[in-house]
């Protein structure tokens, strides 16, 4: 491994659609929008810039089809400062994409279209195998397959680096997946799920889903929407921060934005509890900035 630190995200990019409305339409229902605009979108991607914009060496892995789509991803991960070296143009496929629909609190609904995320696998992992091995924490998240998590999180683990997983969406985590996670980054709602207990979306809610769920992961960060987040580990570390207190604009991206800072702050050495307030502070920010005065 090298000295310096190194943040790696293994994931999805996705061209995103936001639609502003009052609403959003219940079945069957037509509701008429304010404005919309395209954004460069994909937790991957989200969380690949969140990291980099800490000043964090970042590289991004990925795959993006020869499109319009494609080529405003890729623009943007360079005007962020992300290595895109190692995001794949698949020519077989089309670009991943989203449509999130807004209401009048910020509040969002969202549909993805996947497409060359789930290509991603073994050649993409052969081919940075260089970045990989120096990897101080590896992001991943469940939006490529379960099998191309499992071979980058095995290349950075053998190399002595960290991986972070955010479980969403939500899905049943493999049995070759789990032992190789150290950290588990989920919501209330994923975290129900997984522990397969009622979560309440308050603090102590929170801690008592992550504390189950230490049984089976290293560290466990369970975040709580306005109430906060919570932490627990498997030898006994219990963290609880409240939110910070803001005029929420759009919710739309904050869990990337906790999760890109989080890793970045891990990666350079911070403490848990230390990285889990800048983490906490940088969501706060970016739900209390307007959509569109987003850079």
């Amino acid at each position: 491994m090298t000295s310096s630190p190194l943040v790696t995200v293994f994931g999805s990019l996705h061209y995103d659609i936001a639609v502003m409305g009052p609403s959003r339409p219940r079945k069957g229902e037509t509701v008429t929008g304010t404005s919309w605009h395209p954004k460069s979108g994909g937790k991957g991607g989200n969380q690949a810039v969140s990291s980099a914009r800490t000043g964090m060496t970042t590289y991004m892995i990925g795959a993006v089809a020869d499109d319009d789509f494609g080529r405003f991803l890729l623009a943007n991960l360079q005007r962020k400062g992300v290595d895109h070296t190692f995001v794949r143009r698949d020519a077989s496929q089309s670009t991943g994409m989203s449509v999130a629909i807004f209401d009048g609190e910020g509040d969002y609904g969202a549909v993805i279209v996947s497409g060359s995320n789930l290509t991603l696998g073994e050649a993409d992992v052969a081919a940075a195998h260089d970045a990989l091995s120096k990897t101080t924490v590896l992001v991943l998240q469940n939006e490529i397959p379960d099998a191309a998590n499992v071979l980058g999180a095995k290349a950075v683990k053998q190399a002595g680096g960290r991986v972070l997983i955010n479980a969403a969406p939500v899905r049943a985590l493999s049995n070759e997946l789990q032992p190789l996670i150290d950290i588990l980054v989920v919501n209330a709602i994923e975290a129900e799920m997984l522990a397969q207990v009622p979560v309440v979306e308050t603090l102590d809610g929170a801690l008592a889903a992550a504390k189950i769920l230490a049984r089976s992961y290293p560290d466990v960060v369970v975040t709580a929407g306005g109430a906060g987040v919570a932490y627990a580990s498997r030898s006994g570390e219990e963290i609880m921060i409240a939110a910070v207190k803001v005029d929420v604009q759009s919710t739309h991206g904050a869990g990337d934005e906790f999760i890109g800072v989080l890793a970045a702050e891990l990666a350079s050495g911070q403490a848990t509890i230390d990285a889990l307030h800048k983490a906490n502070a940088a969501a706060a920010l970016l739900v209390s900035t307007p959509e569109k005065d987003r850079v």
